[in-house]
């Protein structure tokens, strides 16, 4: 009898399934049930592999920056030469300063550094770049260099070369062993004016970061001879200082302050990135709600898929209503033929997404391929591929995302259904 049918029963199950698989012969809507289940499977894999991409970019961006840049970079104050406008940045106690930011907790390397703008130059090719002065030690504990994804020569034999980019390489025509003219334009003070400093360098390590900018424009020189050839000895430009975690180093930069000095100047990864990270995170948040849009549209299909098939199935509804079914099984039949087709599509999406991020490679290779290699820029997008990283968190919202959608707007039809006047369904039948 009416109100005593426990919810979704069995029999509420087999009627729902026989109107989702039923031809439009026998007053189905099977070819919109296709195009509601395809939509919202598509709108579902857009989101996952959107989100997967979004993750994956920021996670190789934000890891490139950390794996081969300071976590903080210590300045010294700038003081003036009297009698002049010069501004002299010298760190002139830069072995005890480095010792003593070491000795903070959570800091893993404070290195002394000599930074300089520069012309490279083999052969007939020239690329500006700019030299890194490091200790072969301090050199050795920057993750993306030296145990980057690919490199040639020997890290070991830095002391007798220079280690370079491999966009450099690429720039110049070289590879190890060659040897490069760096050019510096602040050289020599003559009567004539300032002469050009000049040195030949042996190429003994090639790197590759990962960050085309890095990569194109970076060599790193030993220490000493990088105080020797920028006529900086007995002094460094900076101190760069890695921490334990670099998502924190905000936390930690008063701690590093007080053990460099009050003449210590900060500046963190984060606030050298802080724009483009920015701007990641607005663009997040776009993609999301634009994807989001795509979902609902998606699921607007089901109503008009279920709004046919209840208007298909009025006969049926008032035969069910005059044998005793209540409002509410008529109600869970339709909900059930919406939310099934929500759900069908939502399962497919999620493996279609999950699978383009797990095989992103071989897929980008494909395409790029395709594309005849002009698909990825990285002068343009800085690295090197497209990376996709996968998230539980991301999967999960676009599961309840797509389930709520497609549940919520299957209850309008549903209800719709429930409240058809049996009378009025069979007076014309």
């Amino acid at each position: 009898m009416a109100g005593q049918t426990a919810p979704f029963s069995r029999f509420e199950w087999m009627i729902a399934w026989r109107y989702i698989r039923a031809k439009r012969a026998e007053g189905g809507v099977s070819v919109m049930t296709w195009i509601s289940l395809i939509g919202i499977a598509l709108a579902v894999f857009a989101l996952i592999a959107t989100l997967a991409v979004r993750s994956g970019f920021r996670a190789e961006f934000v890891d490139t920056i950390v794996g081969a840049n300071a976590h903080v970079t210590v300045y010294p104050r700038g003081e003036v030469v009297p009698n002049t406008s010069i501004v002299l940045r010298q760190i002139t106690d830069y072995t005890a300063m480095a010792e003593r930011i070491e000795a903070v907790p959570d800091v893993v390397r404070a290195a002394p550094l000599i930074k300089a703008q520069v012309m490279a130059n083999a052969g007939q090719f020239n690329t500006g770049v700019e030299v890194y002065g490091i200790t072969a030690a301090d050199l050795a504990g920057i993750p993306r260099i030296a145990a980057p994804e690919e490199s040639m020569g020997q890290i070991e034999r830095f002391d007798d070369g220079i280690a370079i980019g491999s966009g450099v390489a690429r720039i110049l025509g070289i590879t190890v062993g060659d040897r490069i003219r760096v050019i510096s334009p602040n050289g020599v003070r003559t009567a004539m004016g300032t002469s050009p400093r000049t040195g030949a360098y042996e190429v003994v390590y090639i790197f590759t970061a990962g960050r085309y900018d890095i990569d194109s424009t970076r060599i790193y020189m030993p220490f000493a001879e990088a105080q020797s050839f920028f006529n900086k000895d007995g002094f460094a430009d900076e101190i760069e200082v890695m921490v334990t975690d670099p998502d924190t180093v905000n936390a930690q930069v008063p701690a590093i302050i007080d053990a460099a000095g009050d003449s210590a100047i900060p500046w963190t990864w984060q606030q050298s990135s802080g724009s483009f990270l920015r701007a990641l995170e607005v663009e997040d948040n776009v993609m999301f709600v634009i994807l989001s849009i795509l979902v609902l549209i998606a699921s607007m299909n089901i109503i008009s898929g279920l709004i046919m098939l209840v208007k298909n199935k009025g006969r049926d509804i008032g035969i069910l209503r005059t044998m005793g079914l209540s409002e509410g099984s008529v109600l869970r039949i339709f909900f059930i033929c919406g939310a099934s087709i929500g759900t069908i599509g939502t399962v497919i999406g999620v493996i279609l997404g999950c699978l383009f991020a797990l095989y992103i490679d071989p897929i980008f290779s494909f395409v790029n391929a395709m594309g005849q290699g002009g698909v990825w820029d990285p002068s343009i997008r800085g690295i090197y591929k497209l990376p996709a990283k996968l998230e539980l968190a991301d999967v999960l919202s676009a599961v309840v995302l797509s389930l709520s959608l497609s549940w919520i707007v299957t209850l309008f039809p549903a209800r719709r259904a429930a409240r058809m006047n049996p009378v009025e369904a069979l007076r014309y039948e």
